[in-house]
């Protein structure tokens, strides 16, 4: 477990030593409810630290969250994007929201057992959320163009940050045909000019002005 979440200490050196201790928890939490209720794949478990926490925090690389923002994970499943980044912004306040109730039941679990008292997660869909934010996270849960007509209009007026309020959304692969389809101005991010591990070759944070 000490080696994997070692993973995160090389890209992130400036963590506490209660957020190491925390990130090495993520392993044995993840396992264990994984067995109960299936939120990752059996092959991607053992990448724990590459594929899911590692690549969430890929959005830390472009935007340091600051004190007092909110931040909207949308499709959160087992908590990817938003748990690794509630450890790594204690400050900065996150809502997950998933369609699935037992996804959800996982967050809750996993965030208790880490006293995340920045999380806040609950069952429902993106379009159901009243509230305003300034960011928007979420990793791939669909296209583009079908995105962001989900949160348009959830984002704070007032941005106090480096890059406006938007959305900041990890995707992968050849995504010109996707951006094009979608009108939208879009902001890419390669996540290999941070990340030298080969599974970051072609992933992608996508930023979009909210």
């Amino acid at each position: 477990m000490r080696m994997t979440s070692d993973l995160i200490l090389k890209y992130f050196p400036d963590i506490t030593p209660a957020q190491q201790e925390q990130f090495a928890r993520l392993q044995e939490l993840y396992t264990f409810w994984n067995n109960q209720i299936n939120v990752i794949s059996r092959k991607d478990i053992d990448l724990l630290y590459e594929r899911h926490i590692l690549h969430s925090l890929g959005i830390a690389k472009v935007m340091s969250f600051l004190p007092g923002e909110t931040v909207l994970d949308v499709g959160t499943g087992g908590g990817f994007p938003g748990i690794p980044l509630a450890i790594l912004f204690p400050k900065t306040q996150f809502h997950l929201v998933d369609s699935i109730g037992k996804k959800i039941k996982v967050v809750n679990e996993v965030a208790a057992a880490l006293s995340l008292t920045n999380v806040k997660a609950t069952h429902q869909r993106a379009e159901e959320i009243k509230q305003r934010f300034d960011f928007v996270v979420s990793r791939a849960v669909t296209q583009l163009k079908d995105f962001y007509p989900w949160v348009k209009g959830k984002f704070n007026k007032e941005s106090k940050n480096t890059l406006p309020n938007g959305i900041l959304y990890l995707k992968g692969g050849d995504l010109k045909q996707e951006i094009a389809e979608s009108g939208l101005a879009v902001q890419q991010f390669y996540l290999s000019q941070y990340f030298a591990e080969e599974f970051f070759e072609t992933k992608q944070v996508i930023y979009v002005k909210g």
